[in-house]
């Protein structure tokens, strides 16, 4: 029978208790998340949302009375500043498009491509006003910095080498159209709106390739 070395016994200890630790600390956030508002999860709400979204957060919309009914796209644009001074605003490009091509085809298809920019922008209408889309209060202005940031981890710090100085979305929303046997009528035409700009900052760059 092997013995472990007091060296080794005191590294799979220091592991062990480093893990319950991560892992009590997991399940904490996760019943904050789904616990009533108190004191604890208001004091600790950003830690929260960072363990929480986007991965494990819960959404029982597909065994709701009313799935969701609408098809979501995202497009976004950047302007960009060249070295001489000159500012450029670039054409559209697909964001949901390309998870589309990422998954089509694919068996095993990448939840961060199934899920990600999709709950972002779930996670955006929740939290700003229908009416003039103003954010409501810091997790408003969180979910303006999470979909920015996914956005910008796909264009990189730059576009055609130039610095990027802001980046806007389009959204364009078409309800699903119901099926052959029913009789109910719909518009699924597709309704498109543009975001305000949002500036970029080295904040909003750092740690991008």
């Amino acid at each position: 029978m092997r013995v472990w070395s007091v060296p080794a016994r005191a590294v799979l200890s220091v592991a062990a208790l480093a893990l319950a630790a991560g892992t009590l600390a997991f399940l904490a956030a996760l019943f904050l998340h789904v616990a009533p508002a108190n004191s604890v999860s208001r004091a600790y709400a950003a830690e929260v949302d960072a363990v929480v979204y986007p991965e494990f957060e819960q959404n029982w919309k597909l065994f709701a009375p009313d799935p969701l009914q609408q098809n979501i796209t995202l497009d976004a644009r950047v302007q960009t500043i060249a070295e001489d001074g000159r500012i450029s605003t670039r054409d559209w490009f697909g964001l949901t498009s390309r998870d589309f091509a990422a998954i089509r085809h694919n068996p095993a298809p990448s939840h961060v491509d199934q899920n990600l920019l999709r709950r972002a922008f779930d996670f955006y209408r929740s939290t700003h006003s229908e009416q003039d889309g103003a954010p409501a209060g810091p997790q408003g202005r969180l979910a303006e910095q999470y979909l920015k940031r996914i956005a910008l981890q796909r264009t990189g710090p730059s576009f055609d080498g130039e610095r990027i100085l802001q980046i806007q979305f389009r959204v364009s929303t078409a309800t699903v159209a119901p099926p052959l046997w029913s009789e109910e009528q719909v518009d699924t035409a597709a309704h498109t709106r543009d975001l305000p700009w949002w500036p970029v900052d080295e904040a909003d760059l750092r740690g991008l390739r």
